[in-house]
């Protein structure tokens, strides 16, 4: 169970890295957080 939570948070700090890393502006931070959510939700399905 442990290694998962790991895991998990890993791909999560990666995820958000290059998000942030992707972006130039405060707008382009929101685009990226919606198709992160989109994502999310998609991959939920």
């Amino acid at each position: 169970m442990k290694k998962i939570t790991a895991r998990l948070l890993i791909a999560a700090a990666l995820l958000s890295t290059f998000a942030l890393s992707g972006c130039n502006t405060v707008r382009g931070i929101g685009q990226d957080v919606q198709r992160a959510g989109s994502a999310v939700s998609n991959a939920a399905k």
